[in-house]
């Protein structure tokens, strides 16, 4: 695997390794993963309870996720990368109404936090990389093929 090239691919590498082994913790210790999430973890469930089957879910979608992400830092798919910081932005305002109306705990929203701050660092991360690339493109080189051609009444 490619370290990263640049810095949005530094903040895509980040999100990619952290949802994919929160992924892994999800489907190896779900109680764990519930915990983390301030979900409370019953004894004992009852008949119709789909949490567990949720979670398997969730979890393979964020270890699968994960692999996306680290894909596209390995061929710095800078498209994918724009791509990111609407949807994460998309995420976080849900994630947020989530836990404004009561719809899950409020410790919850420190994953639409994640998800808000690693859109910014993202967008910023773009930013950056654009900048920095416009600044070299600014600055000339020369190579000894492309050096200028003497003016004709240039004095020898």
């Amino acid at each position: 695997m490619r370290l990263p090239r640049s810095g949005a691919g530094w903040t895509i590498a980040v999100f990619g390794l952290l949802a994919l082994l929160l992924g892994a913790l999800g489907l190896l210790w779900p109680e764990t993963q519930l915990r983390l999430l301030g979900f409370e973890v019953p004894a004992e469930r009852a008949p119709g309870d789909y949490t567990g089957t949720f979670l398997t879910a969730s979890s393979m979608a964020s270890f699968n996720m994960g692999v996306y992400y680290l894909l596209a830092v390995a061929t710095e798919w800078r498209p994918f990368y724009r791509f990111t910081v609407w949807f994460r932005l998309v995420t976080f305002t849900v994630f947020t109404i989530a836990v404004l109306s009561d719809v899950a705990p409020d410790r919850f929203f420190g994953v639409a936090a994640w998800e808000g701050l690693g859109a910014l660092a993202t967008a910023a991360g773009l930013w950056w990389d654009a900048r920095r690339g416009a600044a070299a493109a600014a600055v000339p080189t020369r190579s000894d093929d492309s050096a200028p051609a003497p003016a004709p009444d240039a004095a020898r």
